[in-house]
């Protein structure tokens, strides 16, 4: 129960087609280790089918519908949120798209969609639930990025590894800035984890999305992996209850990489 009584407003907590995403499993976790999670979606469906899944498990959640790419909808959502629960005590920013595509391939409308959807996704939720953490002086701010924002991992997604990119400059200027009022701010680095996105943009990417060979597509990612396994959205939730959790008080401006040791090595 390491966020026993706190509040959690985790963003991209919906998943794809009912499977497990990275912000589903960390609004899971979290309401296990006993915080009461506002779980947001733009799919009003799938945030309802977090929130099923904590309160049939005995946690406490609040399904809110809301656009992290639109300032009024994450106002509106927080507000929803505070009303709720009294306060907020953790942000947890998950919401990204992913695009393949290098500098030859990638259109302006594709390059402009990863930017609109990827930092803003950061930006205004953050933005939206300052003024809370300023007038409480706490507060701890989660953002998932990726080690793509960190190096070129053998395949051309150039719009996303730049945001993801940006992702971890903003969390460090945002910690810097912030931390006379006692407010913290980290950053996820996940490496391969399967997830319904990442099953998604493999399908929309193959000539034959009806004949991928999952297990072999997950060996052969395994090879690259020093640890030998693919990760899962469990893997990057761990790390979001530690950064979430007092055990992480003294924790800020930096990043946890989820990544299996693919950084050692590439």
């Amino acid at each position: 129960m390491r966020l026993n009584n706190k509040i959690a407003f985790v963003t991209g907590a919906g998943s794809l087609d009912g499977g497990v995403g990275n912000g589903k499993a960390t609004a899971i976790s979290f309401a296990r280790e006993g915080a009461s999670i506002c779980v947001v979606d733009i799919d009003e469906r799938a945030a309802k089918e977090t929130e099923k899944r904590i309160l049939n498990a005995g946690g406490t959640a609040f399904a809110i519908q809301g656009d992290v790419t639109d300032l009024e909808s994450m106002e509106n959502a927080l507000k929803r949120c505070i009303n709720r629960f009294g306060k907020i005590d953790v942000l947890h920013n998950n919401v990204g798209i992913l695009k393949a595509g290098g500098v030859s391939e990638t259109t302006v409308q594709d390059w402009d969609q990863l930017v609109h959807t990827n930092m803003k996704a950061v930006f205004l939720p953050t933005k939206a639930v300052l003024p809370h953490f300023i007038e409480r002086r706490s507060g701890c701010v989660i953002n998932v990025s990726s080690i793509a924002g960190l190096r070129y991992l053998g395949a051309p997604y150039i719009a996303y590894n730049a945001t993801k990119g940006s992702i971890i400059s903003f969390t460090r200027n945002l910690a810097a800035e912030q931390a006379p009022n006692g407010i913290r701010a980290n950053a996820i680095l996940p490496g391969f984890i399967d997830t319904p996105m990442a099953r998604k943009s493999i399908t929309e990417n193959s000539a034959n999305p009806e004949k991928i060979d999952w297990p072999q597509i997950d060996r052969q990612r395994a090879k690259r992996i020093p640890l030998g396994r693919v990760g899962t959205p469990w893997d990057v939730a761990n790390a979001a209850i530690f950064l979430a959790s007092d055990d992480a008080s003294y924790i800020t401006g930096t990043e946890i990489v989820v990544d299996g040791g693919v950084t050692c090595t590439v």
